[in-house]
């Protein structure tokens, strides 16, 4: 056989493995919840605005970085939104590695806010309501691994205090068909992803992914909770 020959059946396999594996991956997936923000409650514990501006972070793991990054980027009171990791066991690690799912890290967004204009609930009512599906074990959408996993990374015992009775509420209330996933966990460490991850919906809002998977959240945020969307 001649090895031109050879070498086209080779590409065509790992093209048929991929689309296949592909296929198998979306079998497992079920489409998002989206409850609407009519029916989604705020937080009845939470903190009080802060009496003067000051700097707090949250960090938060709900799937892609990019689209969580992006939707808390278009909320008031919010400094700023890096994406990152957090949650595993290797210090600084590559997204390359993290994307293997052998590192424990979670993609993250870490949130620098102002805790005068706005409370760590209400981050939290964003969160859960338009940032990712909670109900989703280790996926969201077409991503699937650990790394995709829905988690809360606390800072403080007030925190957890106010994430894990959100949650309770939340499920009680029974605001979406299947339980919440999340998990409340204490903040470690979090390393920032690389450069070209960082405001990607922004640059490239153009791309099917952000398309399909991102732009209808930043949507929802923008007509659903516009008191506390911004535009830029």
């Amino acid at each position: 056989m001649e090895r031109p020959y050879l070498g086209k059946l080779l590409a065509i396999a790992v093209i048929v493995i991929f689309f296949g594996w592909t296929a198998i991956r979306a079998l497992g997936a079920r489409p998002a919840e989206t409850p609407n923000a009519s029916s989604f409650p705020k937080p009845a514990i939470d903190a009080p605005l802060a009496n003067s501006s000051k700097s707090q972070s949250a960090v938060f793991a709900g799937g892609c970085f990019w689209g969580v990054q992006a939707i808390f980027e278009h909320v008031k009171g919010v400094n700023s939104a890096t994406s990152g990791y957090s949650g595993g066991r290797v210090k600084s690690p590559s997204y390359e590695v993290v994307s293997m799912g052998v590192t424990g890290h979670a993609e993250s967004v870490q949130v620098t806010y102002d805790p005068s204009q706005i409370t760590y609930g209400q981050l939290l009512m964003i969160y859960f309501s338009v940032a990712h599906d909670p109900t989703q074990l280790n996926r969201q959408g077409p991503d699937t691994g650990s790394q995709y996993r829905s988690a809360i990374f606390y800072a403080s015992d007030e925190q957890k205090r106010i994430a894990e009775d959100y949650i309770a509420q939340l499920n009680s209330a029974a605001i979406y068909s299947h339980p919440i996933v999340t998990k409340v966990v204490p903040f470690e460490a979090f390393y920032p992803a690389e450069d070209y991850h960082q405001d990607y919906l922004k640059k490239n809002p153009g791309n099917p992914y952000i398309v399909f998977n991102d732009l209808p959240k930043l949507q929802r945020l923008q007509r659903e909770f516009p008191s506390l969307y911004r535009a830029d």
